[in-house]
């Protein structure tokens, strides 16, 4: 089991470097920047445990204006993609039963991370590999202003896959490499 210090950093180290150095994300600079991101970093978590601690953390931030966004982390853990799908989509239904549609939106990583009707070597797919498996908690009023501020917001997925396409799967397989024996 690693440090949570060090899974901690190369999460930061992978947001800087790829979600906000290839701008792949609209939303992340500013919380990253401003330090108002909660990193949450759960071992040896079960699904019950993942649900329980997402609700948390909703909670948290219900009370906590200053947390903008959060990262459930996942070392070691679901990493099979299917069984991390699953678990998204039961968090995705816990957060509409407690209440939390229209108030938190939730985004998901994955080492492994594999968009529908995609092959697993496409490098958009980095798009959304992370290092480890996680769940992302996005205050859904923030995201509604980014996107106001934005005009072309509906661009980005496009723009995204062709920046990753244009800098290959080498290139991405190398830096993530990179990123996580950096910390």
């Amino acid at each position: 089991m690693e440090d949570t210090a060090v899974i901690i950093q190369q999460t930061k180290n992978w947001i800087a470097e790829i979600v906000i150095g290839h701008q792949f994300c609209p939303f992340a600079g500013h919380p990253f920047k401003n330090n108002t991101i909660a990193y949450q970093v759960y071992n040896n978590c079960n699904t019950m445990a993942v649900l329980e601690n997402l609700i948390r953390v909703c909670i948290q931030m219900e009370e906590d204006s200053s947390i903008e966004t959060a990262l459930l982390i996942f070392p070691g853990q679901f990493l099979d993609f299917e069984a991390y799908l699953d678990v998204l989509d039961l968090s995705e239904s816990i957060m509409r039963e407690e209440g939390y549609d229209g108030v938190f939106q939730l985004a998901s990583f994955h080492p492994s991370y594999v968009f529908a009707g995609s092959n697993e070597n496409d490098p958009a797919n980095y798009t959304n590999r992370s290092p480890y498996p996680m769940l992302h908690i996005l205050r859904e009023e923030s995201v509604t202003a980014v996107l106001k501020n934005n005009k072309a917001h509906k661009e980005i997925p496009q723009k995204n896959i062709e920046k990753a396409s244009s800098l290959g799967l080498t290139y991405f397989q190398t830096i993530l490499a990179k990123i996580t024996k950096k910390a």
